[in-house]
C-alpha cells in the first residue's frame, strides 16, 4: 500500500499514539507557519516513524507563542516574527542542520501590492538566513493555491482569469498577484545554491484544523453556526445560488502536507508545481445540512433574499455574543476576529467554485485523495476535540 493511501482520516493521530522516538536523523525539516492550517498538519505528520525521507528532525517556527494545541507536536518551536530581518536572520541562520524548507504562511495587507511586498520580504528573509548557512538543505517547498489562475482577491470578478479547468502550465496573469512573487522570490534565492531543488504546492479550499489560519472556513462557517444555535436562528447559507447548487473541490490540510512531503523525496516531482485537492467533488448544500446537524439546527439552507445578506453584514455586532458562547462552553479564549474569518467566506460563496485538474500531480506519481465529506466531518470534530467551537 502506498504510504499516502495509509494516511486515510485520522491515521495520523493513531500512528502518533504508536510511534517510538527515532534514534537518528535522516532529514531535518523548516516549518513556517507551524501554526497554520497546513502547518499543523506537517507536524503531526512530518515526525511519525513511517513518513517518507524520515526520520523527521523539525523545528516550527510562528510569530506568536506557542500555542496548547499544537504542544503535543514533537517539535522545536521557535517564535520568530519573519517579517523582521534582523529577528529571522538572528534566530534562523543557526538551524545549520535543515534539509528541507516548507514554507506554508502568509500575512495579509489591505493591497495586492502591499502584499506582494510583505511576503515577498518574509520569505527572502526566511531563504536568506537559512540557505547560506544549512549545507545539507535540499528542497524548498513552497504553497500558493489557485489564485494563481483568477487573480487577487481584490480584482475576483474584475479581471479576465483562466478558462477552468485550471492546469499548472497556464501563463500568470496581467495583475499583481503575491504568488508570483513568492515563486520569483524562490527561484532568485534557490538559484544561489547548487544541488537545491523546489517544489510548488496549490490547493483550493482548505478543510484542515487551525484557530489561527486566516482563511479556515471550517472553523468559520462552525462559529457562525454555533451563534445561529445560541440565537435560535436558522442557519441561512450565506452565498450565493449558484454557490450552494453547484460542484465545489476542497483540499484536505493532512493531504496536502502528505503532497509536500513527495514532492521533497521523489525526484520525480522536483522542480514543479502542482495543483492539489482531494480528488472528489461535493456541494455546499449537502455538506451545509451536515453542519445543521451537527449544530442541531432544524431550519437551514438557502432563502432568496435573506442568502444575500452576507456573513459580514450578518456577524458585525457578534462579538457579545460569541463571548457569551466561549464562557458557557469554556472554549479557547479566541476573539470572534480571530476565529470568524467572514470576509474569506464572502468571496468562497460568493460565486462558482475554482475548479483545477489533478493530472499534472496524478502522472508525477501522487495517488492520494480524501472523501471530502468525512474530511469536513473529521476537522469540525477535531475543532470541537480541541474546545476552538462548542
Amino acid at each position: 500500500m502506498s504510504w499516502w493511501w495509509s494516511g486515510a482520516i485520522g491515521a495520523a493521530k493513531k500512528r502518533s499514539e504508536e510511534d517510538e522516538a527515532p534514534r537518528g536523523y535522516q532529514s531535518v525539516a523548516l516549518i513556517l507557519g507551524v501554526t497554520g492550517i497546513v502547518g499543523n498538519s506537517l507536524a503531526e505528520i512530518l515526525p511519525l516513524s513511517d513518513t517518507p525521507g524520515g526520520p523527521w528532525k523539525v523545528y516550527g517556527v510562528a510569530r506568536r507563542s506557542r500555542p496548547n494545541w499544537n504542544e503535543d507536536h514533537p517539535v522545536e518551536y521557535i517564535q520568530c516574527d519573519i517579517s523582521d530581518t534582523a529577528e529571522t536572520q538572528s534566530k534562523l541562520s543557526k538551524l545549520a542542520d535543515v534539509t528541507h524548507i516548507f514554507y506554508v504562511t502568509w500575512a495579509s495587507k489591505p493591497t495586492e501590492e502591499e502584499n506582494c511586498e510583505i511576503n515577498g520580504l518574509m520569505f527572502r528573509n526566511v531563504l536568506q538566513a537559512v540557505i547560506p548557512n544549512a549545507p545539507n538543505l535540499r528542497h524548498v517547498c513552497l504553497q500558493t493555491g489557485g489564485k494563481q489562475y483568477v487573480g487577487p482577491f481584490e480584482l475576483y470578478g474584475k479581471i479576465e482569469a483562466h478558462d477552468p479547468p485550471f492546469t499548472e502550465d497556464l501563463p500568470r496573469l496581467n495583475a499583481p498577484n503575491f504568488y508570483y512573487t513568492l515563486e520569483d522570490v524562490m527561484f532568485e534565492e534557490v538559484a544561489k545554491k547548487e544541488g537545491v531543488t523546489w517544489s510548488v504546492h496549490r490547493p483550493d479550499v482548505i478543510f484542515g484544523f487551525s484557530p489561527y489560519s486566516l482563511m479556515n472556513l471550517i472553523v468559520t462557517i462552525s462559529v457562525y453556526a454555533a451563534i445561529c444555535k445560541h440565537e435560535g436562528a436558522p442557519l441561512i447559507f450565506r452565498g450565493t445560488k449558484e454557490a450552494w447548487n453547484g460542484y465545489a473541490i476542497a483540499s484536505d490540510a493532512d493531504l496536502i502536507a502528505e503532497h509536500e512531503i513527495w514532492a521533497c523525496v521523489d525526484p520525480n516531482a522536483q522542480n514543479e508545481a502542482f495543483n492539489i485537492h482531494n480528488g472528489d467533488l461535493f456541494k455546499w448544500k449537502h455538506l451545509w445540512r451536515i453542519l445543521a446537524e451537527e449544530y442541531g439546527i432544524e431550519e437551514h439552507g438557502f432563502e432568496e433574499g435573506e442568502s444575500s445578506i452576507t456573513f459580514t453584514e450578518a456577524m458585525k455586532d457578534k462579538e457579545p455574543v460569541w463571548e457569551e458562547i466561549v464562557k458557557k462552553n469554556q472554549l479557547l479564549p479566541n476573539k470572534l476576529e480571530q476565529v470568524g474569518g467572514w470576509w474569506f467566506a464572502d468571496l468562497i460563496f460568493g460565486g462558482p467554485g475554482i475548479v483545477t485538474n489533478l493530472n499534472k500531480t496524478k502522472e508525477h506519481g501522487f495517488l492520494g485523495f480524501r472523501n471530502s465529506k468525512k474530511s469536513f466531518v473529521s476537522w469540525l470534530d477535531k475543532m470541537k476535540d480541541y474546545k476552538v467551537v462548542p
